[in-house]
């Protein structure tokens, strides 16, 4: 990596934070918020079992949890503004308290009693999110004087809210020596990239299946330049003209300069037993840098496949996607993939920047969860919201989770699963939204 990375690490910005209320349009990026009883009656099976084997929550806990977790990003967007002194983040600690962070500052008599109005608790902590921001500043400019064989060696940053210190990661842990205003920083390993499958045998049938509907989660695969893959379907949505579209990985599109052309990558449905389905679209954009998604753009005659608002375990009951969501660190996560199903988190760091092999991956957000190859591009939820799309994990090496987390044990580790806002993509595209009830 070289300085350019913590000069465009995200811990300087903030996604688009949200306002609850109803929502009645079909496509929609406002969430509603979850009642949390009522709600969970509605969870699929695969779901709550991946809630309780993961977090060891009830299915009302993980919805409860979520709540909070957006209560406080719309605390955190004011007292940023409110409070720039005093304010060091909001988190969600282990048994699910939401936490406000305030440091020493002229406002921050201020803070403490608007977090404590709000229902949240105060820790103080020694350094401000300006302070660390300035920290990160500061690396910038200490890599800027390094050669390229020390530079190249960080490989992302981020503010780690709850310890109130950066973290750094690095191929070569043991190779980097900070500076002595970075000693207290953690440095941990770069991730690799959630790979897609590879496969030699996609080719396009003339046969129809019948029109059953495509969810995210489900497995489809992706051919273009020669290349074919198998990827995970992400969020079912409309695009600024209102057709039907899935916001899925960058990284899943095998011709990803193609992308919106004449000779776009095709996307094609898989049978149960791994064939090949017919066409269902083709990708329309792709971005692979910075943040990686792609927008697969649903063909006519399977366009009604994609009108709906599913997420699930491919085949299985689907949970019904409410609204979109920010990440913040400590609320429950669960993400859905071909490989996988669900599997449940926390997210453990947000708006860092993140080397990925060749690419850099900005305003990302991680969390403590298994992903595999061919569960890129799937959702990832908190509660019945979109939160993101799976991008990059540490572990996508490993055939089953179950060996993943015995080894990163071993090693002093744990599963990540690295993900792009949904916030940010819909961001960046103007009329995009994501499909809701």
């Amino acid at each position: 990596m070289r300085s350019s990375i913590a000069r465009r690490a995200a811990v300087f910005g903030s996604a688009a934070l949200l306002l609850l209320g109803p929502v009645t349009a079909a496509a929609q990026a406002d969430p509603v918020e979850p009642g949390a009883s009522g709600q969970a009656a509605k969870l699929p099976a695969e779901l709550i079992d991946a809630i309780q084997r993961d977090l060891s929550l009830s299915p009302d806990q993980y919805l409860e949890h979520s709540e909070l977790g957006q209560k406080l990003a719309e605390f955190a967007k004011i007292a940023r503004t409110q409070f720039p002194d005093a304010f060091a983040g909001t988190w969600l600690d282990n048994a699910g308290t939401p936490i406000v962070g305030l440091a020493d500052g002229a406002d921050k008599d201020a803070a403490v009693a608007a977090a404590e109005k709000a229902g949240f608790q105060v820790k103080d902590v020694a350094q401000s999110e300006s302070s660390l921001q300035a920290q990160v500043k500061s690396l910038d400019g200490w890599l800027d004087t390094q050669p390229p064989a020390v530079a190249n060696l960080v490989r992302g940053v981020a503010i780690d809210i709850v310890n109130n210190d950066l973290v750094l990661r690095a191929d070569n842990v043991g190779g980097l020596q900070l500076p002595d205003f970075l000693k207290g920083a953690r440095v941990v390993q770069s991730p690799a990239t959630a790979a897609p499958l590879p496969s030699t045998d996609l080719a396009p049938i003339a046969e129809p299946l019948p029109a059953d509907s495509l969810l995210g989660g489900d497995a489809y695969g992706s051919l273009g330049g020669g290349i074919g893959l198998r990827c995970s379907l992400g969020f079912n949505g409309t695009d600024g003209s209102g057709r039907p579209v899935n916001i899925t990985a960058g990284h899943c599109d095998p011709n990803l300069a193609a992308a919106g052309t004449p000779e776009a990558s095709e996307a094609f449905s898989l049978l149960p037993g791994g064939g090949t389905g017919p066409r269902i679209g083709t990708f329309a954009k792709t971005s692979l840098d910075i943040h990686d998604y792609s927008i697969i753009r649903a063909d006519d005659s399977a366009a009604r496949r994609f009108e709906n608002n599913g997420v699930r375990v491919p085949g299985a009951a689907p949970v019904a996607i409410t609204g979109t969501a920010d990440p913040i660190v400590g609320a429950p996560v669960c993400k859905s993939g071909l490989t996988t199903g669900f599997t449940c988190g926390v997210v453990t760091s947000v708006a860092q920047t993140v080397s990925v092999g060749e690419r850099t991956l900005a305003d990302s957000f991680s969390t403590s969860m298994c992903a595999l190859q061919g569960d890129s591009g799937g959702t990832i939820v908190t509660g019945t919201l979109a939160l993101g799309i799976s991008s990059a994990s540490n572990v996508g090496q490993y055939p089953v989770c179950q060996v993943a987390d015995v080894v990163t044990f071993v090693l002093g580790e744990s599963p990540e699963l690295f993900a792009t806002p949904i916030n940010q993509v819909l961001a960046e595209n103007p009329g995009l939204r994501v499909r809701t009830s």
